[in-house]
């Protein structure tokens, strides 16, 4: 057989394998965990991952084109860097500011940086890792985002940038960030790993910020494994953004090409020798975090389910609002932002302290029916091992992360938590305060 035949073959087969191995898989209540997040998928992305083995084109290639292209149609924005995490993503969108190119408007270590302390340190570590001090607002209750009456009066001449994240996917007040930012000329970076699809005012988040990221680890909107993107409409921070992705290289030639800019020997750079070859010119103090080939062709497939995920997101939050609600008395519940609609990353609730239960009572009898739970990532990161004598500042006081600490958990609203699951939630759920 000619190989053009085998490859037919092969991805015959692989639809085939998918229905044998992962098609119909039954919830079974008390025996089948229900997890709180995961990979949801179909022949599509397995066809995709193998066709791409295929090839063997191990870096980007023609799948890490067509995936960053359907991000860039889908959010609207010019420039889609791909990486291999949505941390690495941070780190980058946060690192490109740093640079020179910017000018008087690049940060420098001891520029401060709003942020909150309640969420997922890979929003704050950049910021500590460019030697910059977060400044840490407290949240609200119950949209779990940031305190915009606080906001302002943590801003001092130090305040070069706001860097968070929309909790949850529930979108922070961007008509309040933004009118700050433009206020005090601050830059913008929007952490959208939780709300990849969310809406804030009708317009996708991700879109608002100077630069965006987002993640594609297998709890989020859509998984690509490992895997994120640095997204931006800014053609100078797009170059900046792939240079730092691409061990600090001046040069922008894609995987494969060379002399794009047409002046590869004919260039003088800092003290090199004139016509130094710009492909290995260094501009940046960079890294390597390039997502490979294999992850984009899953990404392409996943991300045609974008809006679907989405939209059975909202139909599980609400599912899990109608079983909580019977018991308002012990839970705050979660609300969106106003002006927003959150395609929901979890659903978020708060115990009461009038409860007659605490926290990781409850967590502990979900966990204990096999219902994963999880608590308000880092919960208030100040109190963290790795944060506790770093540089940084709290700008009124944490009252409402400290409590978030202590008395929060979320539970899963991803695509995977079919109806039967909730079902098995709500007796659960209903199991364990009857006894209260």
């Amino acid at each position: 057989m000619e190989h053009k035949e085998i490859r037919k073959k092969i991805l015959e087969l692989t639809r085939e394998y998918y229905q044998a191995k992962f098609a119909n898989q039954k919830f079974e209540p008390g025996k089948s965990r229900v997890n709180y997040a995961g990979r949801v998928f179909d022949e599509d992305e397995l066809v995709n991952l193998v066709d791409s083995s295929l090839d063997f084109w191990l870096t980007e290639g023609r799948y890490s084109e067509e995936f960053a292209e359907k991000i860039s149609e889908y959010l609207g924005v010019s420039n889609v860097a791909l990486v291999n995490s949505g941390s690495s993503a941070n780190l980058i969108a946060f690192s490109a500011l740093t640079s020179e190119k910017l000018g008087d408007r690049r940060l420098i270590p001891g520029d401060e940086v709003i942020s909150v302390s309640a969420g997922f340190p890979a929003t704050v570590t950049p910021i500590i890792q460019n030697q910059c001090v977060p400044v840490f607002v407290d949240i609200s209750i119950p949209t779990y985002n940031i305190d915009v009456e606080m906001m302002e009066k943590a801003v001092t001449k130090k305040t070069k940038c706001i860097f968070l994240a929309h909790t949850l996917g529930n979108p922070f007040n961007v008509d309040a960030v933004k009118n700050l930012a433009t206020k005090y000329n601050l830059w913008i970076i929007e952490d959208n790993c939780d709300a990849f699809g969310s809406k804030y005012d009708g317009k996708l988040t991700g879109t608002f910020g100077h630069i965006s990221t987002i993640s594609f680890y297998p709890a989020h909107h859509i998984t690509t494994g490992e895997g994120g993107a640095v997204c931006t409409n800014d053609e100078q921070l797009g170059k900046i953004i792939k240079s730092f992705r691409d061990w600090g290289r001046d040069c922008y030639c894609n995987g494969g090409e060379n002399n794009t800019c047409g002046k590869r020997f004919t260039q003088k750079f800092g003290s090199l020798p004139y016509g130094y070859d710009h492909k290995y010119v260094y501009s940046e103090i960079g890294y390597n975090l390039k997502m490979t080939d294999m992850q984009a062709a899953i990404g392409a497939a996943q991300i045609n389910k974008l809006p679907e995920f989405c939209e059975k997101r909202k139909t599980n939050f609400n599912e899990l609002k109608r079983i909580f609600t019977k018991y308002d008395e012990y839970f705050i519940l979660p609300e969106a932002t106003e002006n927003s609609d959150p395609a929901w990353f979890s659903f978020i609730v708060t115990v009461k302290g009038n409860a007659p239960f605490k926290r990781d009572e409850l967590t502990k009898y979900f966990n204990d029916n096999l219902i994963e739970t999880r608590n308000l990532f880092a919960g208030n990161m100040v109190h963290q091992p790795a944060f506790i004598g770093k540089n940084f500042r709290i700008a009124e006081h944490l009252n409402n992360s400290n409590y978030v600490m202590n008395n929060t958990f979320f539970l899963g609203t991803y695509p995977g938590n079919t109806d039967d699951k909730l079902t098995y939630i709500k007796k659960i759920v209903d199991e364990f305060l009857s006894k209260k």
